[in-house]
């Protein structure tokens, strides 16, 4: 399958990656030929890009972190509890603690399974699926920094409610300060939650500070940060770039990662930096890209240790046609760089 502009896509063609709504119901399932009528909706709901089964990469797979299943229970209880929430109920925090169960054993069991973000938000379900996103990445940081079950529980749990404080209550130019921040607003939810350690009301109390203090609500810096908030902080403001559409496109994992390392030692963690960029794929499988011999192609393939050195396949072609095709290991050849995406 292809990573393509959904501007690029005919009737037709076919769904390459299952689509989820916003209560974890499958919107369109992989493999769907899609018509113009579902091409305009997809467009209506905000999505930007879309994977497509093209036969010339059809062998071309993403290895996923989380497996569809939980996939489908977090976003599914994320929705719930924040329903709940709007109305003005309380949240299941048993259910919200079993599916952090789910998903650490998806983590734990793919834990060298680079990050890749497929999953295409909508205007509806794109709050739970950054959720989601936060709290997977957040755990496989931990991971990597030696926490152990417990701590990476606590951690999970904070990083899934990172934005509670958002619900019913969202954000104005005027109600950014203080208590009336959405981060105090979490914390303030979340610290009464008895079932929850204290330690995971702190991820969403802190996920907005930075560590030259310049953050919200209270202006804290480095070491008065928690180490679980700093480690949200990198996954948030990762995701959160993969969302922005403020120049007109969704920003890209490399151009994502490039603004994060600018971050580095100012508002964000260095050596937690360090740990998110091992965790992430540079350039996702399906993706076009443009190599510095001049071939373009697509990746097929990742590396655990070298997640900016992916596989290339390059097709030869006689006009239209598809005549042969190579692939070019950027880990074997040194000489070679991926010179820019191609979307």
């Amino acid at each position: 399958m292809k990573l393509v502009d959904l501007e690029s896509v005919e009737p037709g063609q076919n769904l390459g990656r299952t689509i989820f709504s916003a209560n974890g119901t499958v919107l369109l399932s992989a493999g769907v030929q899609l018509t113009v009528f579902m091409i305009s909706t997809l467009k209506r709901l905000g999505v930007t890009m879309v994977y497509i089964d093209d036969p010339l990469y059809r062998d071309v797979s993403v290895e996923e972190v989380l497996s569809e299943s939980t996939k489908r229970a977090v976003i599914q209880q994320m929705s719930e509890s924040y329903e709940a929430l709007r109305s003005g109920k309380s949240f299941n925090t048993k259910a919200i603690s079993m599916t952090v169960d789910q998903l650490l054993d998806d983590v734990l069991q793919n834990e060298a399974v680079l990050v890749q973000l497929t999953d295409i938000r909508t205007a509806d379900n794109a709050m739970y699926v950054h959720a989601m996103n936060v709290c997977m990445m957040s755990t496989l940081v931990g991971m990597n920094m030696g926490l152990n079950m417990i701590q990476l529980k606590e951690l999970a749990i904070g990083a899934l409610l990172h934005d509670i404080g958002k619900i019913d209550a969202p954000d104005s130019p005027d109600r950014q300060e203080g208590r009336f921040h959405h981060a105090w607003r979490g914390f303030e939810l979340l610290k009464m939650k008895r079932e929850y350690s204290l330690l995971s009301a702190h991820v969403a109390f802190q996920h907005h500070e930075r560590i030259d203090g310049t953050g919200k609500p209270r202006g804290i810096a480095g070491d008065e940060i928690h180490l679980y908030a700093k480690i949200a902080a990198v996954a948030n403001t990762y995701d959160n770039l993969l969302a922005d559409l403020s120049e007109g496109r969704r920003i890209l994992p490399h151009e994502a990662l490039e603004r994060l390392n600018a971050m580095s030692g100012t508002q964000l963690d260095r050596d937690v930096l360090v740990e998110f960029m091992r965790i992430v794929s540079v350039y996702p499988n399906g993706i076009s890209v443009k190599l510095s011999n001049r071939q373009t192609g697509v990746v097929v393939g990742q590396h655990r240790g070298l997640p900016g050195r992916p596989i290339v396949r390059v097709i030869d072609k006689d006009g239209d046609e598809a005549v042969g095709a190579k692939e070019i290991d950027l880990a074997q050849h040194t000489t070679v760089f991926i010179d820019s995406v191609l979307v």
